[in-house]
């Protein structure tokens, strides 16, 4: 018989201490957002996040990851997802993939922007548009699917409806709660087979990584940062979601993800 792990179904209450660490997660990345400048490196990023992270009573859950020196992920241009935070200086035009994790009460939240420092070519700017609607594609069909596969059709169908663009399926997103990686993945590509029901009490950190030319990706020999393989620029964003009885709550949202969701029709299950 194949394994099939179990999934974190939380509590309202449950739900409710997650919200608290995506509020840390949301904060910090608005922070984050308008600090990114030309001149700033990416390990005085880290260290504003992580001062941040702590300031708000919340742990960085990324540090120590697996052995991760920093306290978020800081990707540019055409570096995917996972870059380790250090000498880099930011530089005008590049587009930015900021990943962040905090811990509150052993609840986690995970979340991650894409930002454009100063003028870039107009399809760099679409580029994370189409991210962005990918990610709340996602969001919305947790509202209106039936199992996390779902999730995963909405988001490819999304990106591929903008254009041709790569989408990353080497990465996934996942579950998340009192770890922050749990069952079920959640693929940004439509896969066939058996899929996890979506239903009340179901976290995912759903996570489009799309780019502009291939989806494969390699890792640098920092053995983290992962870039596509033909030089292409990526952006990545990410919220974590919880699903509740009344629809999904977009914990690391500052609104809960009540303004997109309620431009698409849906009811945001915000508490």
């Amino acid at each position: 018989m194949r394994f099939r792990p179990r999934l974190e179904i939380k509590t309202p209450e449950q739900v409710d201490a997650m919200r608290r660490a995506g509020l840390v997660v949301g904060e910090t990345l608005a922070m984050l957002r308008e600090l990114a400048r030309p001149g700033l490196t990416t390990a005085e990023l880290d260290a504003a996040a992580e001062a941040h992270i702590r300031g708000l009573g919340a742990v960085p859950s990324f540090l120590g990851y697996q052995g991760f020196v920093g306290s978020i992920c800081v990707s540019v241009n055409d570096e995917v997802v996972h870059g380790v935070p250090g000498e880099r200086v930011l530089a005008e035009g590049d587009l930015v993939s900021i990943d962040c994790g905090a811990v509150v009460d052993g609840w986690h939240g995970d979340a991650a922007v894409s930002v454009t420092l100063g003028e870039v070519p107009p399809e760099i700017t679409e580029l994370v548009r189409v991210t962005e609607e990918a990610l709340w594609a996602g969001v919305a069909a947790m509202a209106s699917g039936e199992v996390v596969a779902d999730v995963s059709r909405a988001v490819e169908a999304s990106v591929r409806a903008a254009g041709d663009y790569g989408v990353v399926d080497e990465y996934t997103g996942h579950g998340i709660g009192t770890a922050m990686h749990l069952p079920p993945d959640v693929p940004n590509v439509a896969h066939s087979g058996r899929s996890p029901r979506l239903v009340p009490g179901l976290a995912l950190a759903v996570e489009p990584m799309v780019t502009l030319g291939s989806p494969h990706t390699e890792v640098l020999d920092d053995d983290w940062t992962a870039v596509t393989v033909d030089g292409s620029w990526a952006a990545h964003v990410e919220h974590t979601i919880a699903l509740t009885p009344d629809g999904p709550w977009v914990l690391t949202a500052l609104d809960g993800g009540a303004a997109a969701l309620e431009a698409r029709g849906i009811t945001c299950g915000a508490r």
